[in-house]
């Protein structure tokens, strides 16, 4: 085996889970207000722990949204869903 090689391990790793970002892209996603699980958004509220919306973005709500357009792809996503949270397209 050349020196120049890794060697192969053939022993046990570490699974790193990754972090999620909290701002996305070119931060069109900060001039909308996202829709996101009532109960996140609460439990957000009181321990400051990120939350995901319907179109992926995680961050930490902060502001009022009454102030903001709805994130166009949250609200897409969320008339296509029943009001049950279940894709209409799937089958019961």
């Amino acid at each position: 085996m050349s020196t120049l090689e890794p060697e192969r391990a053939t022993g046990t790793g570490t699974l790193i889970e990754a972090v999620p970002q909290t701002s996305h892209g070119d931060g069109d996603h900060e001039r909308f207000a996202h829709y996101a699980d009532k109960n996140k958004i609460m439990e957000s509220a009181l321990s400051g722990t990120p939350v995901v919306a319907l179109c992926g973005k995680v961050w930490v709500p902060s502001r009022d949204p009454k102030k903001y357009p709805v994130c166009p792809l949250c609200k897409e996503i969320w008339e296509g869903m029943d009001n049950k949270g279940k894709d209409k397209g799937k089958d019961k």
